[in-house]
């Protein structure tokens, strides 16, 4: 095995409007890190985590990084890549804030993994990694859901369009499209956000709605129309139903239309909100209006993320 790594795995924004589960994009920032290092102990172990405000296990078997690093050295021995009784020492760097629609658990899954496949000289392609850093996504939220995971992998904008077998497609990325997130100082756990959906109907009309804005998302992608992916962000289905999670929410997404976002909608599960913007300008503007809309509405502080989406995804790290 090589020398210890460092593994930066970016925040991401998903669902986007009408694609619930099925789209995403990596954030520049913020984001977690993962050590990882040769251990004389057969297995994964977490030796420390930082930044969480001690709400984290140790244990391997609960935490994301944990999960997803020992499913990638399963693989490796398996596959003969890797001694049956190699073991590795984690070190996860929590730099996000938790519970925070930014895929804060798929970032830590998709660290984990890549710093293992890093300290074993790559012998797996990023694509390959997916699979193992969705196990640590299975821990975190009951579900493997690849909105968040996909893009802080493998960067820019993702469509999963099939999950059984796995497929996700790269998605243009329109040179002037900037993104600015809002993290408002307060939680929603995904897993809550999740069963807030079980055993909800929904109409014929809804669904039909949320595919023609899916359809139209993916066109104005490819086409770098920017006004008909602002006109795309519209969510009939979860958006109506999560949105009372969120303090402010109408008011955080209308100052950030009347800022000139071209479109604005729930990060995840929440609480945090995207907007996309033509510019950079556009953009700080935007996240201005809507920290202070949060400040305003719900008396909550509010940080924001703004720049391009991530092409480049996770990477190893100095």
């Amino acid at each position: 095995m090589a020398a210890p790594v460092r593994v930066f795995a970016p925040a991401s924004a998903s669902n986007l409007g009408p694609g619930f589960d099925v789209l995403g994009l990596a954030l520049n920032r913020p984001g977690d890190v993962v050590e990882a290092e040769p251990s004389d102990r057969p297995g994964v172990q977490i030796a420390e985590v930082t930044g969480d405000s001690g709400l984290l296990s140790t244990d391997p078997h609960q935490n994301v990084a944990g999960v997803a690093a020992a499913s990638v050295l399963a693989h490796l021995a398996a596959t003969g890549r890797a001694a049956s009784d190699a073991g590795i020492r984690l070190r996860v760097h929590k730099r996000m804030p938790l519970a925070s629609g930014l895929g804060s658990s798929a970032a830590s899954s998709v660290a984990g993994a890549v710093a293992v496949n890093e300290l074993f000289g790559r012998p797996l392609t990023r694509r390959e990694l997916l699979p193992h850093a969705l196990a640590g996504e299975r821990v975190a939220s009951g579900s493997t859901h690849a909105d968040n995971a996909a893009p802080s992998l493998l960067g820019g904008f993702v469509l999963i369009s099939d999950y059984d077998p796995l497929e996700v497609i790269d998605l243009p990325v329109p040179a002037a499209l900037r993104v600015a997130v809002v993290h408002p100082h307060c939680r929603v756990e995904t897993a809550k956000a999740r069963a807030l959906l079980r055993g909800q109907g929904f109409s014929i009309e809804q669904a039909v709605a949320n595919l023609g804005h899916v359809g139209a998302l993916v066109a104005a992608l490819y086409r770098g129309d920017l006004a008909l992916l602002g006109r795309s962000i519209e969510d009939r289905l979860v958006e109506p139903l999560r949105k009372a999670l969120i303090p402010g929410y109408c008011q955080v997404k209308e100052a950030a239309r009347h800022a000139g976002a071209i479109g604005c909608s729930i990060s995840g599960s929440g609480p945090s909100l995207f907007a996309f913007a033509d510019s950079d300008i556009g953009a700080t503007r935007v996240a201005a209006a809507m920290r202070d809309a949060f400040r305003e509405a719900a008396g909550l502080d509010a940080d924001s993320y703004v720049g391009p989406v991530n092409l480049q995804g996770a990477r190893p790290v100095e």
